[in-house]
């Protein structure tokens, strides 16, 4: 499976904001962004002005380094998400959200959306009784994920059982259970990712 193996902090220097890649670092003053607060490289501090197109392509950039999607994922689920009824730019960002390892992170059973995404990829959820162990996988309204019977002696796990979890209102947790379910899929107003997912969909359309 292909993925992005680079410094996660390049990522947010480069998009500007902190895209939370690295969980506990990036609310600490360990954060690169703190530090180095311009773009990577050789001409990172020069201040250019944006064009139209620039602030497109930089805005679906920053969408697909939020969820760590490379390009060709990102393009075959906005094209899904085109083909879907409503608004594309909504649909994309649903269809964002209701990732497995999305979830995983929102329910609090990780501290970044990477860290989720290794966690699936090591087979420790369940999605409604039966092992995923795929990243990508989309969730729907009443699907329960819970964390699998021999994963839950785990210290990463028994940890999470003594914290206070703060989810979002389209998701219920049982910590002491360490599951959760999907209560209804997210709407636009419940996604606090900040993305402007109109200017994906004019860049796309060009």
């Amino acid at each position: 499976m292909a993925r992005y193996t680079d410094a996660s902090c390049r990522l947010c220097r480069r998009e500007g904001q902190k895209l939370f890649l690295k969980g506990e670092r990036c609310y600490s003053t360990k954060c690169a962004l703190e530090k180095r607060n311009y773009a990577p490289g050789q001409h990172g501090q020069s201040r250019k002005k944006m064009s139209e197109y620039g602030l497109q392509l930089r805005e679906k950039q920053k969408a697909k380094r939020f969820y760590g999607l490379l390009e060709t994922q990102f393009r075959n689920l906005f094209d899904k998400a085109a083909k879907r009824k409503g608004m594309t730019g909504e649909n994309l960002l649903i269809m964002l959200e209701s990732r497995l390892d999305n979830v995983v992170f929102r329910m609090g059973f990780a501290s970044s959306r990477k860290e989720a995404r290794q966690l699936v990829n090591h087979g420790h959820f369940t999605v409604n009784g039966r092992k995923v162990d795929i990243p990508s996988f989309e969730v729907k309204a009443g699907d329960v994920i819970k964390v699998k019977e021999k994963s839950t002696s785990s210290p990463k796990f028994k940890e999470i059982k003594e914290m206070t979890i703060s989810v979002p209102s389209w998701i219920t947790v049982d910590v002491d259970k360490l599951e959760g379910k999907v209560v209804a899929l997210p709407k636009r107003e419940d996604i606090d990712t900040p993305i402007e997912e109109h200017l994906i969909v004019e860049l796309y359309s060009k």
